[in-house]
């Protein structure tokens, strides 16, 4: 077992010191992860781990609200607007698309900047576009707002994973990784919840507005927690460079699986919540939009299981773990096809439980595997991620208007099922080697 040093870093089996970069290779090999005495990583139990992950939660809990709040409210933006379902999902696809377009900038332009300004520039301008939409009194105006949300939000969305990486203590970054993502679940089922009950009884407009007031506060606690870097070492913004990087992150053996990963989990995650909402509104349920609402409360099984199954994956290893939580998310969807009611909402936990926890894992392992411009290789994982939000949230919309939620069950197993399959090839790609085996 690695002992801890007073609070200032762990030693490593052979007691050697080790600077972040070599410490993330020995943490991805399993090995402890010291740092320096002055430049140590934050260790577990001290008050800037806590100031960290509280700030982090915040950011994650806004970010999430503030991109799914609007999700229980397309069945709204139907009627009000006369759409069809898919052109309906567009209000969140809108987002997640030119997030995804944003990514390609902000990751890199945390590189060179610094890591705190662009979150937090992020958060309070995402905030303010959420404020604009509730005034929007046409749908090209709502559109036209949620673009401007996604792209303040790449900002937020890039770097936090690549923060956090820096900054805590590797051994202990699953666990990290794991509760800032469930202040992703949290705030995800917050604005799904907050919106879906309250708009019975007040308009669209006014829920919004609630969330853009919300999600300045989690700004301004960013900006008092946040600690500043201390192992962020700027990279000039140089496209010659940036192709460089890109190209070392596509040579890996893990990272282009991860990243396609991350198109097929959030592609099945999201194309699962914009159309479950019609088909619980719709016969044989009959549900209320307040009740449908509500059962956004399965997120809390993602909060859990976004902290567990990242500690776990910690402790059994993370190729192990994937492919589990992977295969939860298939057995979820799967039953969610049967018709008894009781059976739809047991099949939504399990396949919630699923997608968070294979998140988190993913989200560590791109962070360890990434020894440089992991800021870029972040945001290319959540370019793909959000990409297949866009792609699979929209193109559900085909497999619901003709074959309803069976058709969209079935789509989305397809989907988890390749992506088992690519989690069965990452089981078997060797970890990176420790630094004194990497000069040999």
């Amino acid at each position: 077992m690695d002992r801890d040093s007073g609070g200032r870093g762990s030693i490593n089996n052979d007691g050697v010191i080790l600077p972040p970069a070599e410490a993330l290779v020995a943490a991805e090999s399993g090995g402890a992860t010291p740092a320096s005495p002055g430049a140590g990583f934050i260790e577990r139990g001290t008050p800037a781990f806590w100031r960290t992950l509280l700030a982090l939660f915040a950011a994650g809990f806004a970010t999430f609200a503030l991109l799914y709040c609007v999700q229980p409210l397309m069945p709204v933006f139907a009627k009000d607007f006369g759409l069809g379902a898919a052109a309906s999902s567009l209000v969140l696809s809108a987002s997640t698309i030119t997030l995804a377009c944003g990514l390609v900038f902000t990751g890199p332009l945390s590189d060179a900047i610094g890591r705190k300004p662009v979150m937090l520039t992020a958060l309070f301008g995402a905030a303010f576009s959420m404020l604009a939409t509730a005034l929007m009194p046409t749908w090209h105006g709502v559109i036209a707002t949620r673009v401007l949300t996604g792209l303040f939000l790449s900002g937020l969305v890039a770097v936090a994973m690549t923060y956090l990486s820096e900054e805590i203590q590797p051994k202990v970054l699953g666990l990290a990784m794991g509760l800032y993502i469930a202040g992703n679940a949290i705030g995800g089922m917050s604005g799904r919840l907050l919106t879906g009950v309250i708009v019975d009884f007040v308009s669209w407009r006014v829920a919004l507005g609630i969330m853009g007031v919300l999600a300045t506060l989690a700004a301004l606690a960013f900006h008092k927690l946040a600690p500043p870097s201390r192992h962020f070492c700027a990279t000039p913004l140089n496209v010659r460079a940036l192709a460089a990087n890109f190209r070392l992150h596509l040579a890996d053996a893990a990272l282009p699986w991860l990243f396609a990963e991350g198109f097929l989990l959030m592609g099945g995650f999201v194309t699962f919540f914009n159309y479950i909402t019609y088909r619980l509104l719709g016969a044989p349920y009959n549900l209320s939009q307040a009740l449908v609402g509500f059962v956004s409360a399965v997120y809390l099984t993602g909060i859990y299981s976004s902290t567990r199954v990242g500690a776990l994956a910690d402790k059994l290893g993370r190729r192990r773990v994937f492919r589990a939580v992977i295969a939860a998310m298939l057995a979820g969807v799967l039953i969610t096809l049967a018709e008894p009611l009781w059976l739809v909402l047991a099949g939504m936990l399990v396949f919630t439980f699923g997608f968070f926890g294979a998140h988190s894992v993913a989200s560590s392992w791109i962070g360890r595997r990434a020894l440089r411009a992991r800021g870029q290789a972040s945001s290319l994982y959540l370019i793909l991620y959000y990409t297949g939000s866009s792609v699979a949230g929209t193109g559900g919309g085909f497999f619901w208007h003709h074959a309803g939620w069976a058709g969209v069950g079935l789509f989305i197993a397809g989907l988890l099922a390749v992506a088992l399959l690519i989690a069965l090839r990452l089981a078997k790609v060797p970890p990176l080697a420790p630094p004194a085996a990497a000069k040999t």
